[in-house]
């Protein structure tokens, strides 16, 4: 987690603003999204931001040096609050050369436009983001829970799913970045279970996960748990989604192919070592650090899942059940089930992964989707997968075995020929573990009595006579 620089912290936030205008006359903040940026409290109806030393804010006097500061005009953009016909309104003006960017789209020198609550200022590039500005007239925030005000401000979306909304948070006191999910109870149900009764059981899970320490997993830092809402403060990835990336550049070399699902499949086998299984793995839950094709990724969205309501869940498997084990659909999201579910889906990723598109697609015309899924209908077409060595195709097709008694488990696809790659293994682990050279620290390596969650999920004999009998997943520790 980075560092963000800030000046004189006190016991809210660092700011910069003029020693004239007490902080709590303030109409507007700026938070840093880069480690060279500080956080600005805005009092005075004019500021004007560059690298110019007579800025009210100099990118020339935040802390560590600005990559492209040579990019940054004297005077970048100003920022103008003014009362108008319609209203009060913040104006931003473009007064660079290389360009001020606003959610990723450029101003234009000399333009204004209105800035609105949770807008991001980028510099020169769009990719070069500096600040999400935040409107305290807005009264956006009035019905967050004391504790969460207290320690954190919440800004932009990020991102909305099956158990809730994402947004930015920002650490009071260091302006450090996590994720902020916010989930209504009003979504747990399990099994006939009341809110109140499951509340109980999603507290249990959530310090289970919280406990959880491994670099291709999102870690956890803060739980706030009001009576309607849970609050989960999680790591910030910014890389963006694999998802996003794949689709970008089509498909990935096999070698950096292999270096990420290495990673994915260790992250997973460390969780079902831990009695966890995702039951969600897919591309929009593989994060990347950064923007490189050979990066660190973590592993989100897990553990949570297993509360959601069943009906809606349900929803969401037949708008996108491409990732879906075959044992899901055929008991239309109501039976209990092994953590073979989650090697299934590792083994949809690794397909799209070495070939750019999903091996079950809604687009064929002779079979429908969830067919295809429940019979393993797929193929290898030689125009995609000429290139692709036979080892590769073999994992696949281990892992995308119907039968979930007869389907590969982690600890042996970690062992398949195809990960039996030394050199690979050794730049993963330098990105997994960098600190300490590419050596894993004991912390991570199970040990112990297994702490088990999904033991929640179905505790009937039959349920657990037909886990016992799955010889691809041995039975929890109760």
């Amino acid at each position: 987690m980075e560092t963000l620089q800030t000046q004189d912290v006190n016991d809210d936030y660092s700011f910069s603003d003029d020693e004239n205008h007490p902080q709590d006359e303030a109409w507007g903040r700026l938070f840093p999204l880069g480690e060279s940026f500080i956080a600005v409290d805005l009092v005075k109806d004019d500021y004007t931001f560059g690298r110019g030393d007579d800025c009210d804010i100099s990118f020339s006097s935040t802390g560590k040096r600005l990559q492209f500061f040579q990019a940054c005009s004297k005077i970048h953009f100003k920022l103008i609050r003014k009362n108008t016909s319609t209203g009060m309104h913040v104006f931003l003006e473009d007064t660079s050369s290389n360009g001020t960017f606003v959610n990723g789209e450029k101003v234009g020198k000399g333009n204004r436009q209105v800035l609105g609550n949770n807008d991001e200022i980028a510099l020169a590039m769009k990719k070069n983001k500096a600040y999400v500005f935040m409107d305290l007239t807005s009264g956006e925030d009035v019905d967050l829970p004391k504790e969460l005000k207290e320690k954190y401000t919440l800004t932009k979306v990020l991102g909305r799913g099956a158990c809730g909304e994402v947004r930015l948070a920002f650490v009071k006191g260091t302006c450090d970045k996590l994720a902020c999910k916010i989930i209504s109870k009003k979504k747990f149900s399990i099994g006939g279970n009341s809110q109140i009764n499951m509340t109980s059981k999603v507290m249990e899970e959530v310090k289970i996960l919280k406990s959880l320490k491994h670099p291709c997993i999102i870690s956890i830092e803060d739980v706030i748990d009001t009576p309607d809402i849970l609050y989960i403060l999680l790591e910030l990835v910014e890389g963006g989604e694999l998802f996003d990336k794949v689709i970008s550049i089509e498909k990935y070399p096999e070698p950096t192919a292999k270096l990420l699902f290495y990673q994915m499949a260790c992250a997973c086998k460390y969780l079902h070592d831990q009695g966890i299984t995702h039951r969600d793995l897919k591309p929009e839950n593989i994060l990347l650090a950064t923007d490189s094709e050979e990066t660190l990724i973590k592993v989100t969205d897990f553990g949570l899942s297993k509360f959601v309501d069943a009906g809606s869940m349900m929803k969401t498997f037949c708008g996108t059940p491409t990732y879906l084990a075959p044992e899901i659909l055929v008991t239309a999201g109501s039976g209990a089930y092994t953590k073979a579910i989650d090697c299934w889906s590792l083994g949809v990723v690794l397909f799209i992964l070495l070939s750019g598109y999903p091996p079950f697609s809604d687009e064929r015309k002779d079979m429908d989707l969830p067919k295809q899924i429940m019979g393993g209908h797929y193929t290898f077409p030689a125009q995609y997968w000429k290139d692709i060595s036979e080892d590769a195709i073999d994992l696949i097709k281990k892992l995308l075995t119907v039968d979930p008694k007869k389907r590969i488990t982690l600890t042996d696809a970690l062992g398949h020929p195809w990960l039996k790659d030394e050199e690979m293994k050794n730049r993963a682990n330098k990105l997994m573990f960098p600190a300490s050279d590419g050596m894993a620290p004991p912390n991570i390596v199970p040990c112990g009595k297994k702490r088990t969650l999904d033991s929640v999920e179905d505790t009937s004999p039959e349920a657990k006579r037909k886990v016992s009998s799955d010889t691809s997943s041995p039975p929890e520790t109760p």
